[in-house]
């Protein structure tokens, strides 16, 4: 009689790669960027924005008449900004956006004639390019910022102490005089920016229709040499 063989048992087999504990990982898809068409009718919304706020502040615009300038309607706005004051603060991030890329210029040089020259001039220009953000940003500052301070104080504090210290090491290699410069930026930010916000006035005074370039370079040749003056430094 003949012994019954008892099954062999299956040998462990080594564990597949599938099959081993791997940590798991939350790959988060990509975010699509906007279409075109959309950044289009975002840009036409916020140019009709801008205006809007410029002209009667964030309480006196509303969505109905942003909404029809942009030729669309309210709901439609909606679609792209859910509220006016996510739009109101986009407005305001595009300005101070494009505010602040002047301020990191300033750092970045060992020669503060052509540095301040630079940088006045920036400011000047955008002035007399982006009148109606500028004023909405002015018309926000006079209100006590309710709407935008901790973005002022978060975003603009951080480089206004860094253009301070590159005052400061000018003054100490001895290019410049020691003045307050946390003061000297906010003379050379107030002078600049009346070129937005009072415009009319200087026209009207003029006697003429708007501000031309010849007028803009007028102003910074005379903004320069008062900034120069003041810091001893050589005039051109």
């Amino acid at each position: 009689m003949t012994a019954t063989r008892k099954p062999s048992k299956p040998s462990a087999s080594p564990a597949r790669k599938s099959d081993r504990t791997t940590p798991a990982t939350s790959s988060e898809p990509a975010a699509r960027p906007p279409k075109p068409s959309r950044l289009l009718k975002e840009q036409g919304i916020l140019k009709e924005a801008e205006s809007h706020f410029s002209q009667f502040g964030f309480e006196g615009a509303s969505l109905e008449n942003i909404a029809a300038a942009a030729g669309i309607s309210r709901h439609n706005l909606l679609y792209y900004f859910p509220s006016k004051e996510a739009l109101y603060q986009r407005v305001l991030d595009d300005v101070l956006n494009q505010w602040l890329a002047g301020m990191e210029d300033l750092s970045h040089s060992d020669d503060p004639q052509a540095a301040l020259r630079q940088y006045i001039r920036a400011k000047l220009r955008y002035s007399r390019e982006h009148p109606q953000g500028a004023k909405v940003f002015t018309k926000e500052v006079i209100a006590g910022a309710p709407r935008y301070g901790q973005a002022i104080a978060e975003r603009v504090g951080p480089l206004l102490k860094t253009e301070v210290r590159t005052f400061e090491r000018w003054a100490k290699e001895g290019r410049i005089a020691r003045v307050n410069f946390t003061h000297l930026m906010f003379i050379i930010w107030s002078v600049t920016q009346a070129y937005a916000d009072q415009e009319a006035q200087f026209a009207l005074l003029l006697g003429k229709p708007a501000l031309t370039d010849k007028d803009f370079e007028k102003a910074e040749e005379v903004i320069v040499k008062m900034v120069l003056s003041a810091l001893e430094c050589p005039l051109p």
